[in-house]
């Protein structure tokens, strides 16, 4: 992905883009398995790239300023998916996990980084069968960055459970809304950090990660939001992989909205709300378990709270910057409509209510993905 300006000053509405994570499934027995360098032999090179496991293709979608203008990028990029992998049997499942998955399947890529995570993360690596969606939204620079990534951090578990599309585990029922995120947060870099005052600061960190030899390089920083390790973004990376495309314009709306108004709290010298690392944390795993159908941990009063109300709230507390960029009416509709339709890891488990079959949810996993790309066709 490219980003067309790294300056975003007051008046301007900053550039946002999303990869996107596909399993792919043989659409015969709904099962994940390690076709992706099949897929990707039939898709444009700029535009899709392999990942840790074979069954795993990725998406970059355009840098938009229309929220309209990435939903047409990113249905773009599933048709281009679906187009090439009917001919093969195969599928997208956009989610962030899938219930069919044999143990012996996944595969690592055989590229040298790829390779070299299997050589020192072992089970870890073998067992990274999750999709996630990243959002990227320009800032100016890295300190800015990082001052954003500090003023955001708040409302990361509400993304994440607007997002949650994973209930399903090695064919059983986690418990949780997206299980993803408990298989991800494995990662020794995953997850919630504590606030950085520079970027010298994190610069540092990630430098000492490396020469610990825990991690090989600055793309294995696996933070819930962080500086872009190759592009003048601030990168949201706790979100499940979704069905629904609208879902991923939901959350990329808030993110953007959310980095606009810190970046002009920045500008205006305005304190950045304090919060409890450890409260933080436990926020993520509430959303990860409950989702949007639960409760959600307000951080900052460190009290449960309703999903529904908590995400209504953030909708309400970045109405100026959503109106700023044309998004208010859009986000406001998607965040109702969301609530409404359930997340996507409620629609799996109905699902599966109705016949007791894990085909049943796999078929809705690719019947959504396929819907949006169909879209395109249409």
């Amino acid at each position: 992905m490219v980003v067309a300006s790294s300056f975003m000053g007051d008046a301007r509405i900053a550039t946002v883009g999303v990869e996107e994570e596909f399993h792919i499934l043989d659409l015969a027995s709904r099962r994940l398995v390690p076709r992706a360098p099949a897929i990707l032999e039939r898709v444009a090179k700029e535009c899709f790239t392999a990942e840790l496991l074979t069954s795993v293709v990725e998406s970059n979608s355009r840098p938009c300023t229309d929220l309209a203008d990435l939903r047409g990028s990113l249905l773009q990029l599933r048709r281009e998916l679906v187009v090439a992998g009917e001919p093969l049997g195969l599928g997208p499942a956009s989610a962030g996990t899938v219930p069919l998955v044999d143990r012996d399947a996944p595969e690592i890529s055989r590229y040298p980084r790829y390779q070299r995570m299997l050589t020192d993360y072992q089970l870890l690596a073998r067992e990274q069968a999750i999709c996630g969606a990243q959002v990227h939204v320009e800032v100016a620079d890295r300190e800015l960055a990082i001052a954003v990534a500090a003023r955001v951090a708040l409302w990361l578990p509400t993304l994440l459970a607007v997002s949650a599309s994973s209930p399903y585990w090695q064919g059983a029922d986690s418990g949780y809304a997206s299980v993803r995120t408990l298989v991800w947060q494995r990662w020794p870099t995953a997850g919630v950090t504590g606030p950085f005052r520079t970027a010298a600061e994190y610069d540092q960190v990630v430098a000492d990660l490396i020469t610990s030899g825990v991690i090989s390089d600055p793309g294995m920083v696996y933070f819930d939001v962080r500086p872009s390790a190759h592009l003048p973004t601030v990168e949201l990376r706790v979100c499940d992989a979704c069905p629904d495309v609208d879902t991923v314009i939901l959350v990329a709306g808030l993110f953007r909205a959310l980095v606009r108004r810190a970046a002009l709290a920045v500008g205006a010298g305005a304190p950045a709300p304090p919060w409890r690392t450890e409260l933080l944390r436990a926020a993520a795993w509430r959303a990860a378990r409950s989702g949007i159908e639960g409760d959600l941990v307000d951080v900052a009063a460190a009290v449960p709270v309703p999903a529904r109300d908590l995400l209504y709230r953030l909708v309400d507390e970045v109405r100026a910057e959503l109106e700023h960029a044309g998004d208010w009416e859009l986000i406001h509709n998607l965040a109702r409509r969301a609530v409404g339709r359930g997340s996507a890891a409620a629609r799996q488990r109905r699902a599966f209510a109705r016949r007791g079959r894990l085909t049943d949810v796999a078929d809705l996993i690719l019947a959504e993905t396929r819907q949006a790309a169909d879209a395109v066709a249409a």
